[in-house]
């Protein structure tokens, strides 16, 4: 069955304006197909007796309908095809997109306009060569979190009903993203309509935003240094560098207790055990302070990172310390671990176990079952008793336990560095 598509991209404007080709598929299509929004516009446009597939959730109802079309056309031997109307460039997080995927051998004609981040970067005539892109329709906070992260210093960000401008804002004012100006387009492309404004984080935070809307975030990039200590939070929040290895005594610590975390010479060496460099899903078992969770997350923001911590006080100890340092994104799980559904959590390809409470055996073999194939188990084992259960759980689960490395850090106890993997 041959599957012809026709896709359209356009703007917001009421009086759409298409060249001669264009028009002339739209002369002489049969079934169109796009978005509520689009069929207002292009509606007056349309042939007589034209029939409307409506792009709306779930898409596979959607493409069911397309299916059934294409195979009328295929009883009618016509090689006629379907017309989408998308809104800018359909290949930038667009609906072309999800007719490759979904229909991998559909043959499409496309007609791009600018897309909405485009636009707004054309009204505000700010190059855009080196803007990182980012789509939060429909989508969760990882890309956004990711580029804040590492300082992307211009942003775009596309827009849904859930991620608004003022809760992107909110977001980076918690994590304390605050060197960011916001420019915000409101109906881009509607002469009647269009708003371009620009916000500091605050004001941004506070308003409302009509729907469809797009934004720009562009950051002071002078450099401000972490060198000097900083004694509350509202002080980290003015430093953009993120730090290679985060300073022990600048987080909140366990009762107060500054040896109740993995310091960060281990931490950084365990992170480089792990492998992480090259790991998708990480979870961190016994976060206590929360540090090699953070810390993974600003060295390898592409992770997806769940933590595990049975003390109830773990989960003020992880709000604090992964927003005095920038770090959104963590999932963080309090309770025991032998007891917490992990049925709905992406499975790990690394896994560390900050501490195991004595049952270090029973959590490997439950490891075991979800790690992911050449998935790896780090431990850092501080005694010689710590040392064999973990030997003794890594045979229990049928795991290969790898060499170990031992390192003194000042007048601190030896710690070996254990890894196993399946």
């Amino acid at each position: 069955m041959i599957r012809n598509f026709i896709i359209i991209g356009m703007d917001d404007n009421r009086e759409p304006f298409f060249p001669p080709e264009v028009l002339r598929y739209i002369r002489e299509g049969k079934v169109f197909s796009g978005g509520l929004r689009h069929r207002e516009i292009v509606e007056k446009l349309l042939p007589e007796g034209a029939e409307w597939i409506s792009i709306t959730v779930p898409l596979d109802n959607v493409f069911t309908q397309y299916e059934n079309i294409f195979a009328d056309f295929e009883k009618k031997a016509s090689d006629a095809s379907i017309v989408v109307f998308a809104s800018g460039d359909p290949l930038f997080f667009g609906f072309a997109n999800t007719v490759k995927r979904k229909l991998p051998d559909a043959k499409i004609r496309l007609y791009p306009a600018f897309n909405s981040l485009q636009t707004l970067a054309h009204r505000l005539v700010m190059p855009y060569d080196d803007m990182r892109t980012v789509s939060l329709t429909g989508r969760p906070w990882q890309e956004l979190d990711k580029a804040l992260i590492e300082r992307a210093h211009k942003i775009g960000v596309l827009t849904d009903r859930e991620h608004t401008p003022a809760t992107i804002a909110a977001r980076m004012l918690e994590y304390g993203y605050t060197d960011y100006t916001m420019y915000i387009g409101e109906h881009l492309g509607n002469p009647e309509r269009e708003r371009i404004r620009q916000l500091g984080l605050e004001e941004a935070s506070e308003e409302v935003f009509e729907h469809p809307n797009n934004l720009l975030l562009y950051a002071d990039t002078s450099y401000k240094s972490m060198q000097t200590p900083c004694t509350d939070l509202s002080e980290f929040r003015n430093h953009l560098t993120r730090p290679f290895g985060l300073p022990d005594e600048q987080c909140a610590h366990l009762d107060g207790r500054a040896r109740m975390i993995t310091k960060a010479p281990i931490r950084l060496l365990t992170l480089q055990v792990l492998e992480l460099n090259r790991r998708r899903v990480f979870w961190d078992i016994g976060f206590c302070t929360g540090s090699v969770s953070i810390e993974a997350r600003l060295q390898f923001p592409h992770l997806t990172i769940v933590s595990f911590e049975i003390r109830p006080e773990g989960e003020e100890l992880m709000r604090i310390n992964s927003r005095r340092f920038g770090a959104p994104g963590i999932t963080a799980l309090i309770g025991d671990f032998l007891q917490t559904d992990l049925e709905a959590l992406p499975r790990p390809d690394a896994v560390f176990i900050g501490g195991h409470g004595g049952k270090l055996e029973n959590i490997l073999v439950r490891l075991k079952e979800v790690l992911q194939p050449n998935g790896c188990i780090v431990f850092n084992s501080v005694s010689e008793s710590s040392k064999e259960l973990f030997r003794q759980g890594v045979h229990a689960a049928g795991m290969t336990l790898h060499s170990s490395l031992r390192i003194i850090i000042n007048n601190f106890n030896p710690i070996e560095i254990m890894k196993a993997t399946i």
